[in-house]
């Protein structure tokens, strides 16, 4: 049921039901439909009810939507967001997945607060704000109430991490030497 409120009743009856479930359904996280990310598609029904002293219109609504939900072991690719001395915030879609310090590489990571960055002791791998990982969902509870949704993600298997981590491993595999960076 979509409530329409008596101030938008004499509007056009598809366009309030439009702006109605957008309004209420898009960015919203859904247990069981994930995060709502577009409003495709819907069918009203324009004949409402309306309940005395609420003044609101009450429809049937059947609502299509483009949503995203992820799965343990699903991999994904997003933008570091933030760094963090606990780890790092990886934009996925429409919503932030955390991938701890200790799930970013093997290697022991050390936190450079004036640089805002995270250094791997032996490999001096560095990951910052706006690096595009590849990393794996190892953990989702996402719909239960607010402040609850929580993804967890890990990079710590090969091919996983940063693009050039992931190239590095394709290298070791094949038995090639890794580059050497240019001396000026």
């Amino acid at each position: 049921m979509v409530k329409v409120p008596p101030s938008r009743l004499g509007d056009p009856v598809a366009e309030i039901f439009k702006n109605v479930l957008k309004d209420r359904y898009e960015g919203m996280v859904i247990e069981g439909i994930g995060y709502i990310i577009l409003l495709v598609d819907y069918e009203f029904n324009p004949v409402g009810q309306i309940s005395p002293g609420d003044g609101h219109s009450y429809h049937k609504v059947k609502v299509k939507v483009l949503s995203y939900y992820p799965e343990v072991n699903e991999v994904v690719e997003g933008r570091v967001v933030e760094v963090e001395e606990f780890g790092v915030f990886v934009r996925l879609v429409t919503t932030d997945a955390l991938m701890h310090v200790s799930q970013i590489t093997d290697d022991y990571m050390d936190y450079n607060s004036s640089q805002g960055i995270l250094v791997g002791r032996q490999t001096k791998r560095i990951i910052q704000k706006n690096d595009w990982v590849r990393a794996r969902v190892a953990a989702v509870s996402i719909g239960r109430g607010a402040m609850t949704d929580k993804i967890g993600l890990t990079a710590r298997q090969p091919f996983l991490g940063k693009s050039e981590w992931i190239e590095e491993d394709i290298r070791k595999l094949a038995g090639e030497k890794p580059k050497q960076e240019a001396k000026a």
